[in-house]
């Protein structure tokens, strides 16, 4: 099918940081060190200096030949060259994604560890011990410079093998996001082939003109987030006939900016611009930040909240959980979404899950979509919608709140909630925090952003600013239980990359449309993992597998284009905890994969593989750095009547069990999924908020996100967040009371 000629709008990048907080010769390091990782490959006869990574001439010939074989463009040869050739540091847009991470994203522990390496690096001594040579390793040949950072890996020295993984993660990602020549090769559409470009909702802002003084807004209700749980609160609380004020950190950008390139995406719609890790660098951590929060990048999965979590849930003391009521409150958000399995089409990465499920025996579904009962054959959907069929919460919830008479702020950082004493409790009466206009680079009042203190009075707040952030919210407020924060849940994943001989423009057709349930339950406590399918965007695809050397690096992203892939979505027993850095006050992740979770894993990875191997795939890859890919034998007969007893797999799962339960390390793991920081529970001893989604020891401060889970829900949790919203805002507006007939507008002081 023909590339579309619809163009999004393009969205400008805020300033890039000032990078003089690292010397121009630590700069220069680390930027010989991105060439080590994505070199530009060349033989003896057209190499250019020592930053080149030269090769035989028998070497080239085979990688341009087995380029050419993948891209489907009539000038393969060409373009295989000018991929191989093509080095980073050259790049002025990828060296400002490079500083733009290190500078915004890096917390100043991280960035402070890295430049004192880098200034080693730099002096006779340092270099000596830290590569085994006088010579500036910036000076040396690119083959002295890969052994060198491969040994950084498994170094004894723990700052060397965490400079490996965070140079190695931000340069392939890098790389991936900025790359003249990755899509070409790939052949990866700057926007989808399926999907008709539509106009969504026309959202409006409170604008406050220049001032010194503090502005202050009065509202029943201020709702701080507009993700799942903030959409649903703002629409069942609006059409309630209270006055609601929704207040977004972020901004919002329209359907005509969907989809973002990834490089523009992750900056404008991503917590942290997509660069979170836990503080033992093993986890990538992914969260929603923007107009609609997760439901605005996820994936449309939309599955219920399943028997054994619900009964887990009630058994801690919250009987709700097994009510009608809550079934009643799973059913609406569904029904408003539009959620459907009746008109999903499956691509051919999920089709591969379902027909190789289906030929193990492995139990495996149809996900269901929230996509209006309608298809939505659309795999771009993390960095934006262009078609809204997609129905979440901006082409949902916050549409009926707006149409029910909300107001909103986007922009706005809240900094505390606003207490009164009243009856020996904190009374919530508002919030105070600072809005910042859209400035040059957002496109609304030209040059300067304007900011200003907003101080918003209200009856009733509800906190619904995502795991990450509530609990901190909740502590630069003053309060003091024990609890907040802690319970982090994360779903964590490993990736599975399947490569074949098909070509499977992995990116087209919905991302998540199948779920392996097989091993849900290898506890027997309802702890396991489900096999899912990761949306194939090559900026998330790609820069997640291991590097070993740079020449494999490049091959093994132009083979995505003939693969699929696989995520282990573990439902963790064991949490962990988020906490404000000490010097910024940014969040934190305190969370390692456990033991017990990663044996869990590690079957997930298993069933992947045979699920990939059945299917015929010719590879199978991991995101664990220890394990080498499978690499199905040249001799292979699709009808050998063995199968997956295969002799070959067998070794290679023997292999990845005797690893078991996997290095955490030597592993990466992804969470898109975070929950429980704020957890519900039945006394103020075990958790942050009451079974009414109160705050213990307040009147009329709720929190209503995933924060509020128990424990990991096992499935993707934003209908289950809903649900639970569904549910609480109910509650509040029952305890407001106001009339229908009174005027939902707001009054500024």
């Amino acid at each position: 099918m023909a590339e579309s000629t619809y163009a999004p709008r393009p969205v400008t990048l805020p300033p890039a940081p000032d990078h003089k907080f690292w010397s121009e010769q630590q700069w220069t390091t680390l930027f010989a060190l991105a060439d080590t990782v994505i070199p530009s490959i060349r033989t003896a006869a057209t190499v250019r200096s020592s930053a080149d990574k030269v090769i035989s001439t028998g070497e080239w010939d085979t990688a341009v030949t087995k380029l050419s074989g993948l891209i489907t463009s009539a000038d393969g040869a060409e373009l295989a060259k000018e991929y191989l050739e093509e080095d980073v540091s050259s790049n002025p847009t990828f060296r400002a994604t490079v500083q733009r991470i290190i500078g915004n994203h890096v917390h100043e522990e991280g960035k402070n560890g890295l430049g004192l390496i880098l200034n080693a690096l730099n002096t006779r001594a340092g270099s000596l011990i830290l590569t085994g040579s006088t010579t500036p390793i910036h000076l040396q040949p690119v083959a002295f410079r890969e052994k060198v950072f491969r040994g950084w890996d498994t170094s004894r020295l723990p700052p060397l093998r965490a400079v490996y993984r965070g140079v190695s993660a931000t340069v392939k990602k890098s790389w991936v996001m900025t790359s003249p020549t990755v899509s070409r090769v790939l052949g990866f559409p700057r926007v989808p082939v399926h999907g008709k470009p539509t106009n969504g909702f026309p959202y409006e802002f409170v604008q406050f003109p220049p001032g010194d003084k503090p502005e202050t807004i009065e509202t029943d209700v201020v709702i701080v987030g507009s993700g799942c749980g903030g959409a649903v609160t703002a629409k069942n609380l609006a059409e309630a006939g209270l006055k609601v004020l929704v207040v977004e950190k972020s901004y919002s950008y329209s359907s005509q900016h969907f989809p973002m390139p990834a490089n523009e995406g992750y900056v404008s719609m991503f917590e942290n611009a997509g660069s979170t890790m836990s503080d033992d660098g093993s986890m990538a951590i992914l969260a929603g930040s923007t107009w609609g929060g997760g439901g605005t990048v996820n994936w449309s999965a939309s599955l219920q909240t399943q028997a054994y979590v619900r009964q887990e849930w009630a058994d801690a003391g919250l009987p709700f959980f097994t009510s009608l009521e809550f079934q009643k409150s799973l059913d609406r958000v569904c029904d408003r979404m539009g959620v459907n399995t009746e008109h999903v089409r499956h691509n051919y990465g999920n089709n591969v899950i379902l027909e190789g499920a289906r030929k193990l025996g492995f139990a495996a579904n149809t996900v269901p979509q929230n996509t209006g009962n309608q298809e939505h054959y659309c795999g771009y959907c993390t960095l934006g919608c262009h078609s809204t069929g997609k129905k979440g919460p901006t082409e949902s919830f916050l549409t009926d709140a707006a149409k029910a008479g909300a107001v909103f702020i986007e922009g706005y950082n809240a900094d505390k909630v606003i207490f009164t004493k009243e009856g020996g409790k904190r009374k919530a009466s508002g919030v105070q925090g600072t809005w910042t206009s859209r400035d040059a680079y957002l496109g609304l009042n030209g040059e300067g952003a304007i900011r200003r203190k907003v101080n918003i009075k209200a009856k009733k707040v509800v906190i619904s600013s995502g795991t990450l952030n509530s609990p901190l919210l909740l502590l630069r407020s003053g309060l003091k239980n024990s609890q907040i924060g802690k319970n982090l849940y994360l779903h964590p994943v490993m990736l599975g990359g399947a490569v074949f001989d098909d070509e499977t423009r992995p990116w087209e057709g919905s991302a998540l449309t199948t779920v392996v349930n097989e091993f849900e339950d290898l506890d027997g406590h309802g702890h396991g993992v489900k096999v899912e399918a990761v949306s194939m965007m090559p900026s998330v695809f790609i820069s997640v597998f291991p590097w070993r050397d740079g020449l494999d690096y490049k091959l093994w992203a132009a083979g995505m284009s003939h693969s699929t892939s696989f995520i282990t979505l573990t439902k963790d027993r064991d949490g962990g905890r988020v906490y404000p850095d000490p010097t910024d006050g940014r969040t934190r992740v305190d969370y390692s994969v456990s033991p017990f979770d990663r044996k869990h894993i590690v079957e997930g990875l298993i069933a992947s593989a045979k699920i990939a191997y059945i299917s015929g795939a010719k590879e199978f890859h991991t995101t664990y750095r220890d394990l080498p890919p499978f690499i199905r034998p040249d001799a292979w007969n699709p009808d050998a009547p063995e199968g997956t007893n295969d002799a070959a797999l067998q070794k290679w799962i023997a292999e990845l069990r005797r690893k078991s339960p996997l290095n955490p390390e030597r592993a990466l793991f992804a969470s898109a999924h975070q929950m429980g920081t704020c957890r519900m529970g039945k006394s103020p001893k075990t958790s942050v908020v009451d079974p009414d989604c109160q705050v213990w020891g307040t009147d009329g401060l709720y929190v209503v996100d995933a924060s509020v889970f128990p424990s990991a829900s096992g499935v993707n949790p934003m209908v289950t967040n809903m649900a639970i919203a569904d549910w609480a805002s109910r509650n509040v507006a029952r305890a407001l009371g106001k009339p229908r007939s009174e005027r939902n507008g707001m009054a500024r002081l």
